[in-house]
């Protein structure tokens, strides 16, 4: 090998090493240097932490709305805070336009933080969006109610359709059972394969015999 081609090799493995690092670090700082913003905004400028403390400490906003967070939760799980929250959503139950809206952001914060539910339950592959095209996509749960009964298939799944890079928005589909194939690969293995656009992607965990038949059926 060359010299020019073991620098250029050093300088990509270098670059591979840093920039994940790099990234990761300065999305954190962005997002506590807004949250300390929008705290010492709120909180006023005799308790703020910058007039308390001789040096400005970055995270200490971030500190501020996890106490204040668990504080409201702590209260919340109480007596008298389970009143007061019961009336509270009784109040914009009432309101047209905002009891939608509410009911609505509180199903999908229930969904996404409650240990007793997992947001993706199984990655798996569809044809989408047409015939012979697959994409990776995510059951989040089986299908119930008005959609199912009009569907009219035994098991219907709901399946969530990611876009790439962004898998925050996609497509939501219901689809068959029999019309989904199953990947043995993590939700996390999944989000970091559409992600990165398929170039990242998880190790094989079928069994040997299976991987040996695709491989015959591909030709290889």
């Amino acid at each position: 090998m060359s010299l020019a081609a073991r620098l250029r090799a050093y300088l990509f493995a270098g670059i591979l090493v840093t920039a994940p690092i790099s990234i990761t670090l300065y999305i954190a700082w962005i997002i506590i240097d807004a949250v300390d913003r929008m705290v010492s905004g709120i909180i006023p400028a005799a308790y703020n932490p910058e007039s308390l403390l001789p040096v400005t400490i970055p995270g200490v906003g971030l500190l501020v709305v996890l106490v204040f967070l668990i504080l409201v939760g702590m209260f919340a799980a109480g007596f008298v805070g389970r009143g007061l929250v019961h009336i509270g959503e009784g109040v914009v139950g009432r309101m047209p336009v905002l009891r939608g809206i509410y009911s609505s952001v509180k199903q999908i914060f229930e969904t996404v933080l409650a240990n007793k539910s997992n947001a993706f339950r199984e990655v798996v592959l569809v044809e989408f969006p047409r015939r012979g095209a697959w994409t990776m996509a995510f059951v989040t749960a089986p299908t119930t109610g008005e959609v199912k009964d009009l569907v009219g298939d035994d098991e219907l799944l709901n399946v969530f359709v990611p876009t790439t890079p962004n898998p925050t928005g996609g497509y939501l589909l219901f689809v068959p059972r029999r019309e989904v194939r199953t990947l043995t690969m993590t939700v996390e293995e999944g989000l970091k394969f559409i992600i990165s656009g398929g170039i990242v992607t998880g190790p094989d965990r079928r069994p040997v015999p299976e991987q040996d038949r695709q491989k015959l059926l591909a030709g290889e």
